[in-house]
């Protein structure tokens, strides 16, 4: 009861059309609603349980592959895999970038003291495999890195053509995908594609909420690691041994997360996986997608090299459009969209991921319409 006596009703989630945190099932949440010590034998076996789902979703051996779980956002593990797979004499890392979070790979090679060449695409379309086959024809590396799916703009790229040219140029060097936002709902075939990490976070395709992310490492490469890694808390061959020997994390885990997590895993796992999970995203996509260019509004990457995870659209020119005014009033009808993250255009982004079904879609494209009618721009949108 609130003060005064009078009951406090419970706020309806807003529809998060965002590359994540998302909307999540509510048996996910109420999964949190447990209390569980670190070192609790059920605790332990659920962190068992979730890397073994881990590899089940991934389609790969146990034999080959291991999946460590690292406290912390997505760019954690990124880092964790980063500082671990690049040797502390001799490194060099070749990033492949296209927007965003290949530049952030950067940072973390600038601030770990990791040598690097950082080659930019343009953020718009999907990174080029014949440039890449170039660079790493020109020297020798001891990582590569790629981004999956491209959050800051909706591309996809090409990492299975891009892993198989490093296994054929640079057959030493260890291939990292950053697969943040694809990972779980985009397949991928990790050995045709020559992966040696994968990079995710639990709040993405799986449909948890935030606090940890994961590596899926092959462990040929990871057990040569020992050592390599600059930060204590990052040590990515640290955390796999002291999970393999105890079971445990090195430090406290996320608990509520990891049971919320787990929750989520079984689900995909039960409703088909990666397969289903597409499926339903492409379906959100379509509808967005369709909707939004009735109204007149243009895409900002081409299909071919889009994705059906998250979708950048351009801002139109009309003068009574402002993107903040759109934000602010979706937002109020409980319907959150994003800002644009890419460097060079001005556009909005909608994401088709989280417990989002085809409803959501066709009320957010309504709210669009309807939002712009109250501003007073004229539809279909027009651009200059």
């Amino acid at each position: 009861m609130e003060a005064g006596g009078e009951s406090s009703t419970p706020q309806e989630d807003k529809r998060l059309f965002t590359p994540g945190p998302l909307n999540t099932r509510l048996e996910v949440r109420q999964a949190m609603l447990r209390d569980l010590g670190s070192r609790d034998a059920t605790f332990i076996s659920t962190v068992k349980d979730i890397r073994r789902g881990l590899l089940e979703l991934a389609g790969v051996s146990d034999e080959v592959f291991t999946a460590v779980p690292m406290q912390g956002s997505g760019t954690f593990s990124v880092e964790a895999v980063l500082q671990t797979a690049s040797p502390r004499d001799g490194a060099k890392v070749l990033i492949l970038s296209n927007g965003a979070y290949g530049r952030r790979q950067a940072k973390v090679c600038e601030a770990a003291g990791i040598p690097y060449i950082l080659r930019e695409f343009p953020e718009d379309r999907a990174l080029d495999v014949s440039a890449a086959e170039e660079l790493l024809a020109s020297d020798s590396f001891t990582t590569v890195t790629a981004v999956h799916c491209e959050t800051s703009s909706g591309v996809l790229n090409p990492v299975q053509k891009i892993g198989q040219a490093v296994r054929r140029l640079q057959p030493h060097a260890a291939f990292v995908v950053d697969s943040m936002s694809a990972f779980g709902a985009v397949p991928l075939d990790l050995e045709e594609a020559g992966v040696d990490y994968l990079v995710s976070s639990a709040n993405k395709c799986i449909e948890g909420v935030p606090g940890f992310a994961f590596a899926i490492c092959r462990l040929k490469h990871l057990e040569t690691t020992k050592g390599n890694s600059r930060s204590l808390s990052l040590d990515l061959y640290e955390q796999w041994f002291n999970l393999e020997s105890t079971g445990q994390f090195r430090f406290t885990p996320p608990t509520h997360t990891m049971l919320a997590f787990h929750c989520a895993l079984q689900h995909l796992l039960s409703a088909g996986g990666v397969a289903a999970q597409a499926e339903r995203y492409r379906s959100n996509n379509a509808t967005v997608k369709r909707g939004l260019t009735e109204l007149g509004f243009r895409q900002l990457v081409r299909d071919g090299d889009d994705c059906y995870i998250i979708t950048s659209f351009l801002c139109p020119s009309d003068p009574l459009f402002s993107f903040s005014e759109l934000y602010q009033r979706l937002s109020e009808r409980g319907l959150v969209i994003y800002p644009g993250k890419v460097t060079e255009a001005d556009c909005f982004r909608v994401g088709n991921i989280g417990d989002l079904h085809q409803e959501d879609m066709v009320r957010l494209v309504e709210g669009v319409r309807d939002v712009l009618k109250e501003m007073g721009v004229t539809t279909p949108v027009s651009y200059d």
